[in-house]
């Protein structure tokens, strides 16, 4: 079989598999349920609370608001539930056109009326709009710190500042931005994140939240005292392990590793625009290792399996809906026309992408295109 040339990093980082399997080769040795009373039980209770120390100490937010969870899915659901306990009565809620599904999901799981910014041709969403919403009645928000697909990094520091002085609390899912930017975390009240996004491998996610936002009533779901009461299940001990040690390893080196991204990410979009494609938010600050991009043709299911047959994966858009060959509802609010829209891909790439690699990718979209 070919190697895959993989340019899908937004939708799952590749197992990064020494660390993945230094977790398992422990968890083999001692895999005592975290939950039981003997002492070697308490050994791996105790790995889990090292793990969770670790992720307080990152993220600066106290351990006892920082619950595992098994997906980024879930990770969000844990969040939007601890906004519904501390709010119990408060129907809407104020966030943007560019969040993952599940969070979409959860709020309506907790019955919230999304109030959804509005924003433009630069992803970036209106600070204006959000004051006024604010001015007039204040409420909990919750805003995606990098678009999955866009890339797009909102402005977090005014954000925040126009959300808490209203009284209200501030939320991010920050799945896409963890490991790949540095992020202001005293900025927010509570955020997500997950290993596969990190090349930890699935079965990891992660909610924290500050004190105002932990409630003794804050659970999903019910059923164990695990994960301090908040999040009932036996705990992914090897996953857990995996995410802390590839947190630790992708943090470490995230400065080289942006330089990096943004020098390819700028080689890759000076050829997509002389082959005639439109760069979506190109002057907006964005994530260094992805582009969203409109092609020149309408022929784009010809251009995946083209880009498939020479061994090439890349995206039409964020993971979960990328089958559905709709429109992304993220460009239609920037003023994209469905036409454009049904024209976008995304090339996200990352830690083990090569510059060979991207000789590959470039040289065999100049091709198709042209053919096309």
């Amino acid at each position: 079989m070919n190697k895959i040339h993989y340019f899908d990093y937004n939708a799952s980082h590749p197992p990064l598999t020494q660390f993945i399997q230094e977790a398992w080769n422990e968890y083999s040795e001692e895999f005592y349920n975290p939950s039981g009373a003997t002492r070697f039980s308490l050994g791996n209770q105790g790995k889990i609370e090292e793990a969770r120390n670790f992720f307080a100490k990152e993220t600066q937010f106290p351990s006892e608001g920082i619950v595992f969870s098994s997906t980024g899915t879930e990770a969000n659901f844990l969040l939007v539930a601890s906004i519904r306990q501390r709010f119990p009565d408060v129907k809407e809620f104020i966030s943007s056109s560019f969040e993952h599904a599940s969070f979409y999901s959860a709020l309506e799981f907790f019955h919230f009326e999304p109030k959804i910014l509005k924003t433009d041709s630069t992803g970036i969403i209106s600070l204006a709009h959000l004051e006024e919403i604010l001015k007039q009645s204040p409420l909990p928000t919750g805003i995606i710190y990098a678009g999955n697909e866009t890339g797009v990094i909102q402005p977090m520091e005014e954000i925040s500042n126009l959300v808490r002085s209203s009284g209200m609390p501030l939320v991010s899912d920050c799945m896409q931005a963890f490991g790949k930017i540095f992020i202001n975390y005293h900025l927010l009240d509570g955020m997500t994140c997950s290993g596969h996004k990190i090349g930890a491998g699935p079965g990891s996610g992660l909610t924290s939240v500050r004190n105002n936002l932990i409630h003794s009533k804050w659970q999903l779901p019910g059923g164990g005292n695990q994960e301090n009461g908040h999040r009932a299940g036996s705990e992914n001990l090897p996953s857990i392990l995996s995410f802390r040690r590839l947190s630790e390893y992708q943090i470490g080196r995230l400065g080289s590793q942006i330089l990096s991204r943004i020098q390819m990410r700028t080689r890759i979009e000076l050829k997509l625009k002389e082959l005639g494609c439109k760069i979506v938010a190109e002057n907006s600050p964005r994530l260094p290792n992805t582009i969203f991009t409109i092609l020149p043709i309408e022929e784009l299911d010809f251009l995946m399996m083209g880009l498939e047959e020479k061994s090439i994966l890349i995206s039409t858009g964020s993971s979960c809906k990328s089958r559905s060959r709709e429109p992304a509802s993220s460009l239609l609010s920037m003023g994209y026309t469905k036409d454009e829209a049904l024209r976008a891909i995304r090339i996200s790439f990352g830690s083990l992408t090569t510059n060979a690699e991207i000789d590959h990718l470039l040289t065999s979209l100049e091709t198709l295109l042209n053919q096309l």
